[in-house]
């Protein structure tokens, strides 16, 4: 990656976060500290991975994307709109009544949505199934999962990690957002290596990366996808509320709550100042 590249997707991502905490604050309705972890990761794949046609959404050989984290919606809207599948003012209409962009990822409704997100676990079974359903109409699509680390602690999710193996299902990428705590202490570090040891257990290649380094993502996506031919797990690193301090690690006490309006203007304020280096450290 370039450093013209690296400093476009730095102000995407920027961009997306704005956008993010904006949609949110209209609709004063959205887990926005999750949505805040997963930008940089999304923007990474939609502009530098996943191959889609914003254009024609339903592109029999475009790679799938499940959005198995259900609470980072907002996240995954922003970047479909930036990209190009809607609108942005669509945006604005979050979790309204007859709009597009419900809590939850609708697939009839929602331009760039491939599959729908059931109960909290059930999101990498519908990626077996789409994988599997690829490889019978030969199509060389992938399948990307993003699940939640909260999925990894469910009996149904380790049940299709298994299945995952048992069916050789290939072509499948399983990303899991992992803001488990500070990754420079020891219960933070042993988490994820018990997740990898797990995955390992059950016959997966497993990778660790940061997910708020895209230079990083770029070198283990590069070597993560270079052999397919057995389900993937990538453990991404992240900081619950990325990019702005007063979400990030957790700061903000309630999760299932919107901020108002004085914190959303807080925060772009924070983000615009960093208009000049977007970069978020």
């Amino acid at each position: 990656m370039n450093d013209e590249t690296l400093k476009t997707l730095q102000a995407r991502a920027l961009d997306v976060r704005r956008d993010v905490i904006r949609m949110v604050g209209v609709a004063r309705s959205g887990h926005l500290a999750s949505s805040l972890s997963l930008v940089d990761l999304l923007v990474y794949l939609y502009w530098q991975e996943l191959r889609v046609r914003s254009e024609e959404p339903q592109w029999p050989e475009r790679d799938r994307f499940v959005m198995g984290k259900r609470n980072g919606c907002p996240a995954l809207y922003t970047v479909l709109a930036h990209r190009g599948f809607f609108p942005r003012e669509e945006l604005w209409n979050f979790r309204s009544l007859g709009g597009i962009l419900q809590h939850h990822p609708h697939l009839r409704r929602t331009p760039g949505v491939d599959a729908p997100t059931g109960s909290s676990g059930l999101g990498l079974g519908l990626a077996n199934g789409l994988a599997l359903g690829m490889r019978k109409a030969a199509l060389p699509s992938r399948v990307f999962c993003l699940v939640g680390d909260s999925e990894l602690e469910t009996g149904v999710f380790w049940e299709s990690v298994g299945n995952s193996s048992r069916l050789d299902v290939r072509q499948l990428i399983l990303l899991a957002d992992c803001n488990v705590g500070d990754w420079s202490n020891v219960q933070g570090r042993r988490a994820v290596q018990s997740f990898e040891s797990s995955f390992r257990v059950f016959g997966w290649d497993v990778f660790q990366v940061d997910g708020h380094s895209l230079s990083a993502m770029e070198e283990v996506f590069g070597k993560a996808l270079a052999d397919l031919s057995r389900p993937v797990a990538i453990l991404v690193r992240t900081c619950l509320g990325k990019g702005v301090t007063l979400f990030e690690g957790g700061r903000w006490p309630h999760s299932n709550i919107a901020p108002g309006r004085d914190d959303v203007e807080r925060a772009l304020r924070e983000l615009n100042d960093r208009g000049e280096d977007p970069e978020v450290r």
